[in-house]
């Protein structure tokens, strides 16, 4: 198995980082190799912000105290679902959050544990590093597109150098909080946070692995010559699939 191949199935969100800190020059070295991602008319419509330190436990503290003054935060920067979430999607969103509280024992009806638990996602799960990702409102949809590219390449290159991340759309909840505090560009829209650190191996919810649709579901082949020819058993292994954010 390649590589590239390697690090597509294993790679999965990560919600519980050792102390251990991660070196400047590795993660300059990861985002300018992940700046030569693809995007349309070579627009490049990305923008990061990487924090450490002193200056990650500002922005926490920031973000922590917008959240004592309200829970529900300052509403969405844009709308991480639709609402109208067709039954299919709905489930699968369902089963994942099923799964990741089955991982700590939390259950069902247990709103309090739940709501501890997804509180641990505005401290980047205590990851040495946060980022937060952001992009022009001014743009379309197919920026959008090349900037989960981006953030694909990111996460990917990321997971090659040892590193685990987890990319949290949630931080749009706090969006003024970070435009403020972070002096974001005027009209910069924050897509996501992305928690990055060295895993926890002993953690139970660092054993989530999510489903994966089988391939006849959402894909098609047409106009194939007929073969007996298998591909590469390394290449086709079920493995173990990488987890969607």
């Amino acid at each position: 198995m390649s590589a590239v191949m390697h690090a597509v199935r294993e790679r999965h969100s990560t919600r519980a980082f050792l102390a251990r800190p991660v070196e400047e020059a590795l993660l300059r070295q990861i985002i300018e190799a992940a700046l030569y991602s693809p995007s349309s008319g070579n627009l490049q419509p990305w923008h990061l912000q990487a924090l450490s330190g002193d200056a990650l436990a500002r922005l926490k503290q920031a973000v922590a105290l917008t959240l004592t003054a309200n829970p529900r935060g300052e509403g969405m920067g844009y709308p991480i679902y639709p609402a109208d979430l067709e039954p299919r999607y709905q489930a699968r969103r369902a089963k994942c959050a099923e799964d990741l509280y089955a991982t700590l024992g939390v259950e069902r009806d247990d709103r309090a544990g739940r709501a501890a638990q997804f509180a641990r996602n505005f401290t980047f799960f205590d990851a040495p590093v946060g980022m937060i990702l952001s992009i022009d409102r001014s743009l379309g949809s197919a920026q959008w597109a090349d900037l989960g590219m981006f953030l694909q390449t990111l996460l990917l290159l990321a997971h090659e150098q040892g590193l685990a991340t987890c990319a949290q759309a949630c931080w749009t909840l706090v969006h003024q909080t970070l435009q403020r505090e972070l002096q974001l560009p005027m009209g910069a829209m924050v897509f996501c946070g992305v928690a990055v650190g060295y895993a926890d191996p002993l953690h139970p919810i660092n054993r989530l692995r999510t489903e994966r649709v089988a391939l006849g579901e959402m894909a098609e082949f047409r106009g194939f010559a007929q073969s007996d020819r298998r591909p590469d058993a390394s290449i086709v292994s079920s493995g173990e699939s990488n987890e969607a954010r």
